[in-house]
């Protein structure tokens, strides 16, 4: 009622989202975001931050089933190595979390997938980070929050023996990112020449373009005249991209759809 287009389920594992709806039937977050998608004016729907050990079929089934839902999850990982998830106690193996990603993109092939990695986990070594590349390549991710493990009092990996010299951590970290950063502007590029539905967020920091996202969360920035500014804030424009920078795209209004 308020004009709102896009929903955002949040949680720290939301995808194990557990309730009942009002017939009192179990009701999961795949059944929710079901629920979200019949509303009337919204057109888009997300979700994070998801644990693989709770992306089940249902979920999987609602990329393939509901428009509504973007092509783009995240799913963090934290590691390639079997040993560090077990360390960690992650609960999944490797295999088993490219076999979600297998089933997500059978659902969605454009689906963009983003992560989570921890680099220098007590007893994480060469072999270890090798494995954690060799995920990133198999998988192609479009973007990652990743970091130097610290230990943290109280958890039980604060007790594990760390030997590995800071030096070498920050080199893993900087090669992770790299090769991530790559990716995501292989998927950038991709994009270059198509015509993206963009929700229009605000000005951005220059205080001149407009910004918006796209559906796979990529920044995009456009020029309007700025009569039409405020009115374009919060509604959906058709952008067909113009140009790929580092971490944005630029881009040129085609069609607005006011509502």
């Amino acid at each position: 009622e308020q004009g709102v287009k896009e929903i955002t389920l949040i949680g720290q594992t939301v995808n194990a989202y557990r309730s009942k709806n009002s017939e009192g039937q179990p009701a999961d977050l795949a059944m929710l975001i079901e629920y979200i998608a019949e509303m009337p004016g919204i057109e888009r729907i997300r979700f994070t931050t998801s644990h693989p050990n709770d992306m089940s079929e249902a979920l999987i089934d609602c990329f393939k089933r509901i428009p509504k839902l973007v092509s783009h999850l995240h799913l963090p990982v934290q590691s390639g190595s079997d040993k560090v998830l077990m360390a960690m106690k992650r609960n999944h193996t490797a295999l088993q979390y490219k076999s979600i990603i297998r089933k997500l993109r059978a659902a969605r092939p454009d689906i963009c997938i983003s992560s989570d990695f921890i680099v220098g986990f007590p007893g994480e070594t060469d072999a270890d980070f090798d494995a954690t590349m060799k995920l990133i390549e198999d998988v192609g991710y479009d973007f990652s929050y990743s970091f130097l493990y610290s230990p943290r009092p109280g958890t039980p990996a604060a007790n594990l023996h760390d030997d590995t010299p800071y030096d070498v951590k920050l080199k893993r970290l900087q090669t992770l990112l790299a090769v991530i950063e790559e990716q995501a502007n292989h998927i950038s590029q991709k994009m270059m020449g198509n015509t993206e539905r963009v929700l229009i967020e605000g000005l951005a920091k220059d205080g001149i373009n407009l910004q918006g996202r796209a559906e796979n969360n990529r920044v995009v920035h456009f020029t309007a005249p700025s009569n039409e500014i405020e009115s374009l804030t919060g509604q959906m424009v058709d952008i067909q991209i113009t140009e790929v920078l580092n971490y944005t795209l630029r881009g040129e209004m085609v069609e607005a759809h006011a509502s």
